[in-house]
């Protein structure tokens, strides 16, 4: 049994909180009052969640000289080989660097991801050490990546170390932009036809929703992840979404927080007692 910040179904009968179907949620507005939360300390495997950390070193690289945004990437054997979700990449074709982070923006590609790594890094296990860093430099000290892409069970964090790495990835207008980009169409130079690259989060599909960041993830060992910075009625908020079962269950979770913060709600969190998934 944990102590957790959650909603009970009863209460959400008459709309005071909303009944969420992930094991650990954290709701935070823009001045860090959270506003919802369960079990926002528990470990997690955050999947693709992690590309956010690879974005954000490549966009510092770019900041500071280091790389450059049309500068080819030689794309290697083991990146061309990296499973799921992926754009295609061939061993020893060349692609911008830019059509690269589109593809893990976007896409969630991680051929993709596992080329920015090792072309930044020199080796993916170098820049897996610099995101290490970077994470500890963040606060995110119960945080641990093994990889750029997320598929490894191994990647550990938590909703309340979640957050920092969306804080400071906003920071940057080109993830902002990028994660948040229904879909594009890019080039690859040698090849005939174009790419399409289609977000993961079908929410920035939807008018209704004002997003400024989105991240989605998923491995089985994690469930169904998401992360996202929006605005609801006028008011800056964070939501972070860890191992939601089924294939739509974190996009409801999503538009019933979105319901009850428009509806004036989230000013008070109740805390209750429940028992992990399977305890």
């Amino acid at each position: 049994m944990v102590l957790a910040l959650v909603a009970d179904p009863a209460s959400a009968q008459n709309g005071r909180r909303p009944v969420l179907s992930a094991e650990s949620v954290l709701l935070l507005d823009a001045h860090g009052k959270v506003l919802f939360s369960k079990n926002p300390s528990e470990d997690h495997a955050p999947a693709s969640l992690v590309k956010l950390m690879t974005l954000y070193l490549a966009c510092e690289a770019l900041d500071a000289g280091r790389a450059q945004w049309e500068e080819p990437v030689l794309v290697s054997h083991r990146a061309a080989l990296t499973p799921r979700y992926r754009m295609g990449l061939k061993n020893g074709e060349s692609v911008p660097l830019r059509t690269l982070l589109e593809g893990v923006a976007i896409a969630s590609a991680n051929d993709a991801a596992t080329a920015v790594a090792e072309h930044l890094g020199g080796t993916e296990d170098a820049f897996v050490a610099a995101m290490n860093a970077k994470a500890e430099a963040l606060g995110m000290r119960h945080s641990r990546f093994v990889d750029s892409t997320g598929l490894h069970s191994e990647n550990v964090s938590t909703a309340e170390e979640l957050v920092k790495m969306v804080k400071a990835s906003y920071t940057y207008g080109v993830i902002r932009e990028y994660t948040t980009t229904a879909s594009h169409d890019v080039d690859i130079p040698g090849r005939r036809h174009s790419v399409e690259f289609r977000n993961t989060n079908v929410l920035v599909r939807n008018k209704q929703w004002d997003i400024g960041l989105s991240k989605t993830g998923f491995i089985n060992e994690a469930g169904r992840c998401l992360v996202m910075q929006v605005q609801i009625a006028s008011r800056s908020v964070i939501i972070v979404l860890l191992d939601s079962f089924g294939k739509y269950t974190r996009i409801s979770d999503a538009n019933r927080i979105k319901k009850w913060v428009e509806n004036g709600r989230g000013r008070r969190v109740a805390q209750a007692e429940i028992p992990r998934r399977g305890v």
